[in-house]
């Protein structure tokens, strides 16, 4: 694997792709710490590292999917507030229409198609983007109305100029956002979108790690040896559901497919064989958790808007969507099943497979060709699905039962399951794939010899050219501009 590393440093155009993508990383997170005009970021950020510690607080329920999608973000009030969370909801909503809608389903068949669906996926982002940069904007001139009492006056000068200014700067920043993520996507290595929360939730991995010492090694100023075996044991544990995950996201049932001998061209006999059909048991990677979290995060934020904090809705959406409740648990788990059959009856068409099959002279052994073959189908993936469901299910709450069971911190657990750990896997391995297959490409050896990492998006990344050394060398540049300008600038406050 080390040599792997080395040798993707050999290769000019792979080289410039992981530069560029370290670029825009850089960058991502110079966005996170830009603070908006007008507001006092001390005191927004103090008061929301104590609440989102309380899961029964109006912050709760939503805090960790804030952390993760805006990378702390939303605590320096940044130009990122809101980071990628408008895009992904849109694309959520753009998902739906186009399984449910038949106008859009017979668009999405068309030529073209993907991409007019991907302009209305950006279109309605811009939307949502504005609609909770006002939620925003609205709940620090009057933190009081959602339940955030003791905040105090975080607006310098609140008013209508205040309002549009900050409503506008943050849904620049998260269009800033998505054109990095299809820069990243096209020019650099792996799901540019994916890629970035992955960036965001590492930021708080040294934070976990100090919260994680505190709390297992150190009891006051001494040092507590059964609380540092605890430490390793922890360790230990979070290697195995590292590699639970990547098993079952690597994991394949290959279904045999035989080819009968034909004749084809001018005479020509093609050879029979035996080739096999990989269907992947968690077919749907992460989307299904990344789906269920946000729908289930949106409520609590709007309702917060539109009724005030002492409203009996407040009560019952605190008790039905908080996750410290019941019920919390078992909306999230019928959502994933959900979310998990649907990606895969969407993405997933076994009609359309048998007749490639029957049209190239191929059958399944002891199926017959045609309809049966796409039951036999539809009925092995289903089955697959139930197994690769129920394992997102476990990990996802995974976090929780840690907290509950062993009184670890929240900021700690994160890292042991849920969409934290799912994401990062699942960008990891995409990013091994791509960078395998252009290694074997130049004919250097991968990160496996004996097998290939597998990965979801080979078809949708690096497709442009690489980024030229003159504008990664120029963007560097510019970074190095900003963090100058802001080092001076602490200098004189």
């Amino acid at each position: 694997m080390l040599s792997a590393f080395a040798n993707s440093m050999k290769v000019p155009e792979l080289r410039r792709r992981i530069f560029y993508t370290l670029t825009m990383i850089v960058i991502v997170r110079l966005g996170v710490h830009l603070p908006l005009p007008g507001v006092d970021v001390q005191m927004v950020s103090s008061y929301l590292e104590q609440a989102m510690e309380d899961t029964n607080s109006p912050l709760g329920a939503m805090g960790s999917l804030l952390t993760i999608f805006s990378g702390g973000g939303l605590q320096q009030m940044g130009i990122f507030a809101l980071g990628i969370m408008p895009y992904i909801s849109a694309s959520i909503m753009t998902q739906l229409m186009g399984a449910v809608i038949p106008r859009f389903q017979k668009m999405l068949r068309e030529e073209g198609g993907r991409q007019k669906m991907t302009k209305y996926t950006r279109i309605l982002a811009i939307i949502i983007a504005v609609i909770q940069g006002y939620m925003l904007t609205a709940t620090l001139r009057n933190p009081d109305r959602i339940g955030l009492t003791g905040l105090g006056d975080v607006v310098l000068n609140p008013g209508p100029i205040f309002t549009i200014t900050t409503v506008f700067i943050i849904v620049t920043g998260t269009m800033f956002l998505m054109w990095i993520g299809d820069q990243i996507t096209e020019r650099g290595i792996g799901n540019g979108v994916s890629l970035i929360i992955s960036v965001n939730i590492i930021h708080a991995l040294p934070g976990a790690c100090s919260v994680a010492w505190k709390t297992c090694v150190m009891k006051g100023t001494e040092v507590n040896p059964l609380g540092a075996l605890g430490m390793v044991a922890l360790i230990c544990f979070m290697v195995l559901v590292v590699a639970l995950v990547v098993i079952i996201n690597q994991a394949q049932r290959r279904i045999p497919v035989q080819y009968a001998k034909r004749v084809v061209g001018h005479g020509k006999m093609t050879q029979g064989g035996t080739q096999y059909l990989p269907l992947k048991l968690n077919y749907s990677g992460v989307m299904p958790v990344i789906f269920a979290t946000a729908i289930l995060a949106l409520p609590n934020f709007v309702l917060m808007q539109l009724f005030s904090a002492d409203s009996p809705v407040h009560t019952y959406t605190s008790w039905l969507l908080s996750p410290s409740d019941y019920p919390y648990y078992i909306i999230s788990s019928l959502m994933i099943f959900f979310f998990s059959y649907f990606w895969v009856a969407t993405m997933f068409h076994p009609q359309q497979i048998s007749e490639d099959l029957k049209r190239g002279g191929g059958y399944i052994p002891g199926v017959r060709p045609g309809p049966p073959t796409a039951a036999y189908l539809d009925t092995t993936m289903t089955r697959l699905t139930f197994a690769g469901s129920l394992f997102l299910t476990l990990i996802y709450f995974l976090p929780t039962l840690l907290h509950t069971w062993g009184g670890l911190d929240y900021m700690v657990t994160n890292f042991f399951g849920g969409t934290s750990l799912l994401i990062l896997v699942g960008v990891l391995l995409d990013m091994m794939r791509q960078v395998e297959a252009t290694l074997l490409q130049k004919n250097y050896d991968g990160f496996m010899k004996r097998s290939r990492v597998r990965g979801k998006y080979s078809r949708l990344q690096g497709t442009g050219s690489a980024a030229e050394s003159r504008s990664i060398v120029l963007l560097w540049v510019v970074i190095a501009v900003i963090v100058l300008a802001g080092l001076i600038m602490m200098q004189f406050q």
